[in-house]
């Protein structure tokens, strides 16, 4: 298998969940902690690129800073996509959690059957 790299927020319940998922299926990565290593906008950009999944798969819509800062409203004004990517990039609270990069794949979030077709 490629170099996998986990982007998670250690705090939250469901990144606990993935990574015990990966460990339990002994799949090799890389952590990243998405607050002290916030993605970038062009990593951003890269993996939307590479996930075919909707850029809205990309914001954490259950967090605090997303409803305070009236993202949702936003998007459905039509905000571009390189305002996203550079809104995504000044938080990592704002980013759907946990995302694993693979050489072919991007997912967001953790749901057990994407990340079994991906992953094993």
């Amino acid at each position: 298998m490629a170099d996998i790299v986990f982007i998670w927020y250690p705090k939250c319940s469901t990144s606990k969940k993935a990574k015990k998922w990966l460990d339990d299926h002994g799949i090799a990565y890389t952590e990243r902690d998405i607050v002290i290593n916030n993605p970038t906008a062009v990593e951003l950009k890269a993996w939307h690129a590479k996930s075919g999944l909707p850029l809205r798969r990309f914001f954490n819509t259950s967090g605090m800073l997303y409803r305070e800062q009236n993202i949702r409203e936003k998007l459905d004004a039509g905000m571009p996509d390189d305002e996203a990517y550079g809104l995504l990039a000044t938080n990592g609270m704002l980013v759907k959690r946990p995302i694993v990069v693979g050489d072919d794949f991007v997912l967001t979030g953790f749901r057990e059957a994407d990340w079994e077709r991906a992953l094993l």
